[in-house]
C-alpha cells in the first residue's frame, strides 16, 4: 500500500474513539472519587453502607413515633412476630419497649436522632446514631446472616 492508496480519513470513527476514551477516563475518575468520598464520609466504599443506615433510620423513626410493636418486628427482622411470640421469649416486646423508653442510655424515649456513621465487617454493619442530642451514641448492628438488629457493645472510632 502506498501513500496514494491510503484509506480515507474517517472523521466519525475518530470522533467515536476519542469520545469513548474520554468517557472511560471520566467513569474511572468518578468511581475513584465516589469510593474515596464514601469512605471519608463514613458511609463505606462507594457508599455501600447507605442501605443499612437507611434501615436504622426507618427503625428509629418507627420507635420515635411510638409504634413499638412494628419496631420490635423490625428489630427481630420478622414483621409477623405476633404469630409466634414464643420464638422471642428471651427478649420480649415488654423488655424492648422498656429499653426504648425508660431504661435507655439517652434517658427517655427517642425524640430526635441523627444517623452519624457506619462500618462494615464480616458479620454485618454497625451504624452509630446520636439520640436526643446525647453525648452517648447508640450503636446498632445489622446481622448479615439473618437481618436482625442488635445492640453493639463497642464504640466506633471515627
Amino acid at each position: 500500500m502506498t501513500l496514494m492508496n491510503a484509506p480515507e480519513y474517517d472523521q466519525v470513527g475518530e470522533t467515536r474513539k476519542k469520545n469513548a476514551l474520554i468517557g472511560a477516563g471520566v467513569a474511572i475518575a468518578l468511581i475513584a472519587v465516589l469510593s474515596v468520598l464514601g469512605f471519608l464520609l463514613g458511609h463505606g466504599w462507594l457508599f455501600m453502607n447507605l442501605p443499612a443506615e437507611h434501615r436504622v433510620k426507618v427503625f428509629l423513626e418507627t420507635v420515635q413515633s411510638g409504634d413499638f410493636a412494628k419496631g420490635y418486628g423490625m428489630w427481630q427482622n420478622d414483621p409477623q412476630w405476633q404469630q409466634h411470640p414464643d420464638k422471642y421469649k428471651d427478649y420480649p416486646l415488654s423488655r424492648f419497649t422498656e429499653d426504648w423508653t425508660t431504661a435507655s442510655d439517652w434517658h427517655g424515649p427517642v425524640k430526635t436522632f441523627h444517623v452519624d456513621v457506619s462500618k462494615r465487617d464480616d458479620t454485618g454493619t454497625v451504624v452509630a446514631s446520636t439520640i436526643n442530642g446525647s453525648s452517648k451514641r447508640l450503636f446498632v448492628k445489622i446481622q448479615k446472616k439473618d437481618g436482625t438488629l442488635s445492640y453493639f457493645p463497642l464504640e466506633l472510632q471515627y
